[in-house]
């Protein structure tokens, strides 16, 4: 069912940190995989974890790109039953000429569904779906002992509620069934308006989250504008658009600097900002620019140089929200750090699936910074402490840093959860936020 386990090095999207690993290719969902080559392992779908969530250092890795097989899809009732190692986008390319979609998407389509599950990802429309186990029927979980169970939210439920945003550490799930959503094509249509402040973006998203089920803003964090933004909102839509024409760009090699620097990111903020199309009243996107704009760019962690970078994403409460991302903004600032990929968004209320599931009720903020070492864990230090006064959270599958104390905070469940995880696994990031790592 398997090769012979190689060992190679690796790092998830953020490209740091780097490890070596045992490697296991799963391709029969029917058979054990084989746990003989190193002490303990770790699921791995399509490596889209930005840190050490979907790193095992010195085990091993599942890899579960061999289980792609779609199993069976009612294209009357939208259930879809798959493999762990099946992409969303190729859900989609199944499923939305049958008139479906996914009913959650986060930001790209290179995701697994094993992946999907592990890490609860949610999309824009949080505040009317929820996350993506909210519409996960059920999934067959193996665990190191040969034993298989169905969970599903009434069966098995807690340990449904384990496994969905679990990490990869309660088992390797072998089969997934999936609800999707009619959609009447592949248009989206909405609005793009820019705002001058948060106050601006807050009253933005009060009236647009009533009118429309996907919202989102980009956030300029850089100098004296920090704050300023652009707000889209849309609806699935039955009108005419043209898919993205041409090859996708590619970013061909990894420069010997990071590109992403002070100087660059105040000329593409302004750029960004003033564009044309910042500003429309009866906008029409194809879903593909919409949802997935860096999917057109392969490899576009490259730009941030042979040190990556980190991602940073938080939530925090809507009760102090506003001042609560004045002060993460304003200490970015200082830093002179900033990020091109700042991404605002608001939750809605929705009860999580899971145990380690991140989003809540609040305003998240998702960044990127590059690699510059001791100065940005420095600046991401200070940001934990002002997320964690104002009761918020950081999202795992996007962390390579955050102190175990700061973890246990932000999600208190943790200690029921470590009751289901599987013995023979593990990863860098779970040692690393129970302070056990050696």
């Amino acid at each position: 069912m398997s090769t012979s386990p190689a060992r190679i090095a690796g790092s998830a999207w953020g490209r740091w940190p780097r490890y070596r690993h045992q490697i296991e290719r799963v391709h029969a969902r029917t058979a054990d995989p084989a746990l003989t080559a190193a002490s303990t392992w770790l699921p791995w779908g399509n490596g889209r974890s930005y840190g050490d969530s979907c790193q095992n250092d010195g085990g091993g890795l599942l890899d579960t790109r061999g289980l792609d097989h779609f199993i069976r899809f009612d294209d009357q009732t939208g259930v879809l039953e798959c493999e762990p190692g099946v992409t969303l986008a190729d859900i989609i390319t199944l499923c939305l000429p049958r008139g479906w979609f996914l009913p959650v998407t986060p930001g790209t389509s290179f995701v697994t569904v094993g992946g999907a599950i592990a890490n609860d990802v949610h999309g824009k429309n949080h505040h009317r779906a929820g996350s993506f186990n909210d519409h996960v029927d059920g999934f067959e979980l193996w665990r190191s002992d040969g034993s298989r169970r169905w969970c599903s939210p009434q069966e098995n439920s807690d340990w449904f509620a384990a496994t969905a945003g679990g990490l990869g550490l309660t088992g390797l799930i072998t089969r997934a069934r999936l609800r999707l959503r009619r959609v009447p094509g592949p248009a989206l249509a909405g609005q793009s308006r820019r705002f001058g402040d948060l106050a601006e973006f807050f009253a933005l998203s009060a009236t647009g989250d009533r009118a429309y089920e996907y919202t989102v803003a980009w956030l300029d964090c850089v100098g004296r504008r920090r704050g300023r933004g652009i707000y889209m909102a849309a609806n699935h839509a039955q009108a005419d658009c043209a898919a993205p024409s041409g090859r996708p760009l590619s970013m061909p090699i990894t420069p010997p600097v990071s590109l992403v620097n002070p100087l660059s990111l105040a000329a593409f903020n302004r750029l960004y900002y003033h564009r044309p199309s910042a500003e429309q009243r009866d906008a029409v996107w194809h879903y593909r620019p919409f949802f997935y704009p860096l999917d057109s760019i392969y490899n576009w962690n490259r730009m941030y140089g042979p040190r990556g970078f980190f991602q940073y994403q938080c939530v925090v409460p809507m009760d102090g929200a506003r001042d609560a991302l004045d002060a993460l903004l304003a200490r970015i600032s200082r830093a002179r750090g900033g990020s091109f990929l700042a991404v605002l968004k608001v939750f809605g209320d929705r009860p999580a699936p899971g145990l380690l599931s991140f989003p809540r009720p609040g305003a998240t903020l998702a960044l990127d910074f590059p690699n510059t070492g001791a100065a940005v864990l420095a600046l991401l230090d200070a940001l934990d402490d002002i997320v964690r006064e104002a009761g918020g959270a950081v999202y795992p599958a996007k962390d390579a840093r955050m102190p175990g104390a700061a973890f246990r905070q932000y999600f208190p469940a943790w200690q029921a959860f470590s009751d289901y995880i599987d013995p023979r696994f593990s990863s860098s990031f779970w040692r690393r936020v129970m302070d056990t790592e050696t």
